[in-house]
């Protein structure tokens, strides 16, 4: 085996147990314990919540505050990430996000996408002329109308009364007004930086997919989709576009098609506009070994997720070996070698629960990189 003198540590986070930055560091500390090697870390993020911060510690940038409203309408303060070049990086979560909310504040029906409409005009006023919105982890289910109503639309019934829409009312909508739409938005580009590709509505829509996690019941997973059916139909007849089976329409409760009819807005890959923007490749040609990885690998890893975002930019540069780390190695797992993933290890050396492992993955994930190290460093013998 050719000696390993270049380690790349490409980790996204462990979700609920260590930040992409906690797990980069602690593998880092473990191999470097044992092995004599240059181990650079690049913690990543595929355009969910964590994206932001990974931006900004590699381009740096402008963190800035606003005061927008939650889910469900109360003052609420939110960060995003102001670059140097006018680019605003916005993530959903930090005004809508699920987190936001308590167990028992979680209900679709009533959630609202207003606040992230608000960060959005507040990165207009900054000036800026190209927007990333990262828009996993959402609380809502309301087609992106509340953001809409945020950015000047008018949503009206058959009174010809403005409603503030929510996934429970989305039905009540019969005239879309676009004319107090801020003008700004016609002239700043505006990106969604997703890997969903859920269409609007249907069996593998917003609703049905991601409703029961945000706390929707059977009950109320079908009348958000029939709701949501009729919003696209509504913006079909009035603004002349089709938003219902757009790959990524349905992306957090339907923002993704909001984004398409009120902004313009174009679908990117997440992993693959993060990779972009960092540079990554550069970072790949000195390298003789990439460990890279998530809290679970199994069949849906392939899906533009960051372990096989990152095999598959490094095996396009050159031909060197890529290690997945995880908590866990789910079923379908042997999916992710045709993506250029040449091995996958879990942290966990032995039975213990799900609980013990998730408040243990520091030392376990430092374990763990100590005992890759040796591996390495008998192979190379």
């Amino acid at each position: 085996m050719k000696p390993i003198q270049h380690i790349l540590i490409a980790m996204d986070s462990f979700k609920g147990s260590l930040s992409a930055f906690e797990v980069c560091d602690a593998l880092k500390k473990g191999m470097v314990s044992t092995m004599d090697v240059m181990v650079e870390t690049i913690p990543l993020a595929d355009g969910g919540e964590g994206s932001m911060e990974v931006i900004h510690q590699h381009l740096g940038g402008t963190m800035v505050s606003c005061e927008v409203m939650d889910p469900l309408m109360r003052p609420h303060i939110a960060q995003y990430l102001m670059l140097d070049d006018g680019t605003a990086i916005i993530e959903l979560a930090q005004s809508i996000g699920l987190p936001l909310l308590s167990i028992d504040e979680r209900n679709p029906m009533v959630t609202t996408s207003y606040g992230f409409g608000q960060m959005i005009i507040h990165a207009l006023h900054r000036n800026c002329h190209r927007i990333l919105l990262c828009i996993g982890g959402s609380a809502t289910n309301d087609g992106g109308c509340g953001m809409a109503a945020a950015m000047g639309v008018r949503f009206m019934d058959a009174n010809g009364s403005t409603i503030l829409p929510c996934g429970n009312n989305l039905n009540t909508i019969q005239t879309i007004d676009l004319s107090q739409l801020d003008q700004r938005i016609k002239t700043c580009s505006f990106s969604i930086v997703a890997d969903v590709t859920n269409p609007l509505c249907g069996p593998n829509g917003a609703s049905y997919v991601y409703g029961p996690q945000k706390g929707a019941t059977s009950s109320m997973v079908e009348t958000l989709d029939q709701n949501l059916s009729h919003f696209g139909n509504v913006v079909k007849q009035q603004l002349d576009i089709d938003i219902r089976d757009i790959p990524g329409s349905g992306a957090a409760g339907g923002i993704g098609g909001g984004l398409m009819a009120f902004c313009n807005a174009k679908m990117q890959s997440g992993i693959e506009t993060i990779l972009d923007l960092i540079g990554f490749d550069q970072h790949v040609y000195d390298a003789d070994l990439v460990i890279t990885g998530e809290g679970q690998i199994d069949g849906s890893t392939i899906y533009n997720k960051v372990p096989t975002g990152v095999a598959k930019r490094v095996k396009s540069i050159k031909n060197i070996p890529v290690i997945a780390a995880c908590g866990n190695i789910g079923r379908n797992s042997n999916k992710v070698y045709d993506a250029g993933i040449d091995a996958i290890f879990s942290i966990v050396p032995g039975p213990i629960s799900l609980d013990e492992s998730m408040h243990g993955a520091l030392v376990l994930v430092q374990d763990f990189g100590m005992r890759l190290a040796r591996l390495l460093k008998a192979l190379e013998k």
